[in-house]
């Protein structure tokens, strides 16, 4: 184990009037708790210690895992001989891990205290979420607000294929990416991992910018999914105000986090096993539909076929529309990578994460292309009721509500209604999971202030959460001024501050590979590999900066045609100058510039894996036949 000089010193110093010293649980957790002025902690119980040695410098020093990714300076750390060391006193960890069911799930008062024990990985939050997760996040977890009702804007602005094509090329790009982040938490699983390989294998400073950037856009997506959830309801009701619903949706998003960790994980499982169904459900119906099985006297009791993509056509507003739906086709990706996050508290993430990042082509397959193929077939782009097509937000504006109310199938429309908030709701919650797990492991290497390192005994990075839900009141500016202009501002930040963190990640797995690659090692030494290795990442690295170079021309030269105002511009923009002012906040801190390769460390937090296992499993699959691995290749 490692602890801090600095932090036994003052530890030393705080008990150098008291018979008793401060013991080794203490010490672990004092390096992540000490600022929050909890002494009390650190008195809790006593036993033995040894003053630090008066020469420091005598001693073997070395740097944690955690602080291993930052080239910036941190205090020396002194490996301390665990025979030197009195054991854990009796029941601390024990205590710790048996934690009763109310505490354990946040019910008590008692769950809030702080953990009283290290679990050595670099982080205190507890490995929880099973294989059946994981999988139902990767398939489902970040369906919300972009799929099912912005992209009845970008219908409107691009047309049914300008829809279809960019989320095809947005879904290329995701596979890619997922991947590469799959291949990079298999061999390094860090809690709030993205930003780590960005601080780890491209820049620090760059790992700045990329690590407040993913909490940012968090934090910007739960105000909107709120927003989404008010004029949703609407579509009942429109005598009651908005923001009655904002605050049902905003209570219970609390309340889901209360739970922690858990009650995350339970409530992206059936939400996203319940969207799953539902999609499958409105595929169905929408072939019947296209076929021309609708009841009599509706739009769809006749066959229709392409009909729309001839008129009123298969492209709107030409190249500008084409390029302006790629910002919507974006934030519906958004939190595809939530799988790669949540990875890091997975008991068996080497086991459980190859199957989950495979699940995500099913996805993209399944949801996107499918579901916005069969509505382009059946809703016409120049549609009334479309998000965008009036000047204010219409309770109509989904196309997948659309479908079943001119179908005249009695309750469809309110049954995809119930799907759609739903799916609010979910992505409300992964908003605070996310990027409270991200804030809090900034905190941990010193990238923001070390409050946010608190974590409770339920299990939750308390201080960090609270600070991701305070963004949620900002849903209440849709009160005050129209609701397209709350809903693309908002739309447009997050959008493409996802992109950066999709651009990030594929770089950091083509510098971790060529890394790898010059400290000596082979590609068999990955137990799990990108599907289209560092071509794929090259690929999707690509698509990236064309997604952002097709915004920024859109941001100058909007659908409707000549050129866009100063505000306009920054509506659809507003996130470089965003992510610029990150990074140069990072490089005034920590003074770091780019990493050369053969300074990227691919030895330090490696995972160990059990290659005998691993050998064994894949001359298993060798011997089975083509078709079988194939399904374990595609689904296992």
């Amino acid at each position: 184990m490692y602890i801090c000089d600095s932090t036994v010193h003052r530890l030393w110093g705080r008990h150098s009037r008291s018979l008793t010293r401060p013991s080794v649980n203490e010490v672990l957790v004092a390096k992540v708790l000490y600022p929050l002025s909890l002494p009390s902690l650190l008195l809790s119980s006593v036993s033995s210690l040894s003053p630090p040695p008066s020469n420091p410098s005598s001693q073997n020093h070395t740097m944690s895992d955690i602080e291993k990714g930052s080239a910036g300076s941190h205090d020396k750390e002194t490996r301390v001989d665990a025979a030197t060391l009195p054991a854990y006193e009796a029941g601390s960890v024990a205590e710790a891990q048996q934690e009763d069911f109310m505490t354990r799930n946040g019910l008590n008062l008692a769950s809030f205290k702080p953990r009283r024990f290290h679990t050595g990985d670099g982080t205190e939050i507890e490995r929880t979420m099973k294989s059946r997760h994981l999988h139902m996040i990767a398939i489902g977890g970040s369906i919300g607000a972009g799929f099912f009702v912005g992209s009845g804007k970008a219908l409107h602005n691009g047309g049914p294929a300008s829809l279809l094509i960019d989320f095809a090329i947005i879904g290329v790009m995701m596979f890619n990416v997922v991947y590469a982040l799959g291949e990079l938490a298999v061999m390094f699983p860090v809690t709030g991992g993205f930003y780590t390989y960005s601080t780890r294998f491209i820049d620090p400073s760059w790992g700045f910018a990329m690590g407040w950037n993913y909490v940012f856009q968090w934090a910007i997506v739960l105000p909107l999914e709120l927003t989404v959830c008010g004029f949703t309801v609407g579509y009942w009701n429109q005598d009651i105000s908005v923001a009655v619903w904002i605050t049902i949706f905003l209570v219970a998003i609390i309340i889901i986090n209360v739970f922690g960790t858990l009650g995350y994980a339970e409530e992206e499982f059936w939400a996203s096993a319940f969207k799953l169904g539902a999609t499958i459900v409105f595929l169905i119906i929408c072939l019947v539909m296209v076929l021309g099985g609708g009841p009599k006297g509706s739009r769809y009791d006749h066959y229709t076929g392409a009909a729309l993509w001839y008129s009123p056509g298969a492209f709107a507003n030409g190249f500008r529309g084409f390029c302006s739906c790629f910002v919507t086709a974006a934030f519906a990706f958004s939190g595809t990578e939530l799988v790669g996050l949540a990875a890091a508290e997975a008991k068996n993430p080497v086991k459980s994460l190859p199957g989950a990042i495979k699940q995500v082509f099913w996805r993209i397959t399944l949801f996107y292309i499918l579901g916005l193929f069969f509505v382009g077939l059946l809703i016409p782009y120049d549609d009334e009721n479309l998000l965008g097509a009036n000047p204010f937000i219409n309770v109509n504006a989904s196309p997948f509500v659309l479908v079943g109310k001119y179908a005249n199938l009695t309750g469809f429309d309110s049954f995809m209604n119930v799907v759609i908030l739903v799916s609010v709701l979910s992505l409300g919650v992964s908003c605070v999971y996310g990027g409270s797990r991200t804030l809090t492991a900034l905190a941990q290497q010193g990238y923001a202030p070390k409050i946010f390192t608190y974590v409770d005994r339920s299990n939750r990075p308390l201080f960090s959460v609270l600070l991701i839900i305070a963004f949620g009141p900002l849903a209440y500016v849709n009160l005050a001024a129209a609701g397209p202009t709350v809903f693309d501002w908002l739309l447009s930040l997050s959008g493409l501050a996802a992109l950066f963190t999709w651009g990030s990640i594929c770089l950091s797995h083509i510098r971790f590979r060529k890394a790898w690659a010059l400290k000596g090692h082979s590609v068999e030494e990955i137990p799990f590999r990108a599907a289209g290795g560092v071509w794929g990442s090259w690929l999707g690295l690509v698509l990236v900066v064309l997604v952002l170079i097709a915004q920024f021309y859109v941001a100058i030269c909007p659908p409707g045609g000549g050129f866009n105002t100063v505000e306009g511009f920054f509506v659809q923009y507003l996130a470089l100058p965003v992510v610029i002012v990150f990074w140069i906040g990072g490089f005034i801190w920590k003074r770091t510039s780019w990493l050369r390769v053969d300074q990227i460390d691919v030895d330090t937090g490696r995972r160990e894996h059990d290659w005998e296992s691993i050998n064994a499993y894949q001359a298993e699959l060798a011997a089975m036949p083509a078709w079988k691995r194939w399904f374990h290749k595609l689904f296992v």
